[in-house]
């Protein structure tokens, strides 16, 4: 019995084998278009340590390490650093605020969206009681280190206003150093680009002796300077029994953005942009719930994957797989090709195949058969030998081999040779057959 059903298997796999070989082929032609995968260490530029793009970074830093991902944070003066890094590829993404794309010759560098608005704050000495920029003439300002957003941002306004070295003092203090002289009076005003959760912002907005300026032309910078934005900071939202601030202030926003290679890996984009949802979805001071991270307001080209991921959201696998395995799924669907190319179309042949195969095995001894039955016997001796041609054939028929499956088509055979042997030796023996 153990011979027999190894007999068949080997019959099977002399059958399936090539199929299997053939779609097995076919996976590994259709492997050499499967995506790498996505690498396990990134470099990240953020900001100066005190500021929210680190603070931010440290939470991205946070969950891609769940997925077994090491993001590497990188501390820079600020934005224009972190395009100048970007270009000379020693990192592979960065926070940049908007606005600044102009300031890039690299053309390959692409966005992966806007992920919350970065107010700028200005904040004054209280005694100055200034209501537009033009009251900060030959005054002492901190603009922000060169290689800075806030720098860049904060030169242009005043710029807008006439106001320049000539007829200002510009200071290259930023964070915390240009919090410290407002707080200790060396300067008398101090341009900060940050989100409200910078914790130099949140200790100024607490302090008595500073006061933040309330841009009342806040619309027509926004007309001259489109990537900018008008926002609210409602009256006593720092601290509502001190009531900080005083009055409802009107503030100039850019966004921050994630820019990165354009060969950044597509399931990378895919994780950050879906970490940027649960960091900013949940709207804060400025943002409503839900509106960040978006493809508005980025100032460089938006990635195509990004773009794909903003209009459709996180794929069914994403939302409930592990990143790790939604990603080796991901990659691997072209594998799917060979299966439905090759493999259905072989489910569909294989059997009959099979089946004509175990067939051929029984049926041509019905030809042999039939020939001797129709033999025109003319005398003992014709069906002497015609009864030992069909002996051969059933000694032959004896060898035969046949799955269970079968068995009943081989015992018909046989049956139909005893029938024959029954007919021919009545015949020879003088009856009618």
């Amino acid at each position: 019995m153990a011979r027999e059903e190894g007999h068949t298997f080997r019959e099977q796999l002399h059958i399936f084998g090539p199929a299997l070989l053939l779609t097995l082929l076919g996976f590994l032609a259709a492997y050499q278009f499967v995506d790498p995968a996505p690498p396990d260490h990134i470099r990240m530029a953020t900001g100066q340590k005190e500021g929210a793009y680190h603070l931010f970074a440290q939470r991205y830093q946070e969950i891609l390490a769940r997925e077994g991902i090491r993001l590497e944070l990188i501390n820079t003066a600020g934005s224009v650093e972190n395009i100048r890094l970007l270009e000379k590829g020693e990192v592979d993404i960065a926070f940049v605020q908007g606005g600044l794309a102009g300031l890039s010759s690299d053309d390959t560098l692409r966005s992966l969206g806007s992920f919350y608005y970065e107010p700028l704050w200005l904040f004054l000495r209280k005694e100055l009681e200034i209501t537009q920029l033009t009251g900060l003439e030959q005054r002492r300002i901190a603009v922000g280190p060169e290689g800075s957003g806030t720098r860049v941002l904060a030169l242009q306004l005043l710029n807008d206003n006439a106001l320049t070295e000539a007829n200002v003092q510009l200071l290259s203090h930023g964070g915390r150093q240009a919090a410290d002289a407002l707080l200790q009076g060396a300067v008398d005003a101090a341009f900060f680009v940050a989100s409200s959760h910078s914790p130099v912002v949140r200790a100024l907005l607490d302090s008595d002796s500073i006061h933040l300026m309330n841009f009342q032309r806040a619309d027509a910078y926004t007309r001259l300077h489109r990537y900018l934005s008008r926002v609210i900071l409602p009256e006593g939202i720092v601290n509502l029994r001190r009531n900080l601030p005083t009055q409802r202030t009107q503030l100039l926003t850019a966004t921050a953005n994630i820019v990165s290679h354009h060969d950044l890996h597509p399931a990378l984009v895919d994780l950050l942009i879906y970490a940027g949802g649960d960091i900013h979805g949940e709207g804060g001071w400025f943002e409503e719930r839900g509106e960040f991270p978006t493809p508005d307001y980025a100032d460089f080209p938006l990635s195509e994957e990004a773009r794909q991921f903003h209009k459709r959201g996180p794929s069914f696998l994403q939302r409930y797989l592990p990143f790790w395995a939604a990603t080796q799924l991901d990659r691997l669907k072209v594998m799917l090709l060979p299966l439905i190319a090759l493999l259905f179309p072989l489910i569909k042949i294989m059997p009959p195949l099979y089946r004509w195969r175990m067939r051929a095995r029984i049926y041509p001894w019905y030809r042999d058969m039939l020939a001797i039955d129709r033999r025109r016997h003319q005398s003992r001796s014709e069906i002497d030998q015609s009864l030992a041609d069909l002996g051969d054939i059933e000694r032959e028929v004896s060898k035969i081999s046949v799955p269970l499956s079968f068995a009943e088509e081989l015992y018909d055979l046989r049956l139909h040779i005893s029938m024959v042997r029954e007919r021919l030796e009545k015949r020879r023996n003088g009856g009618q057959p």
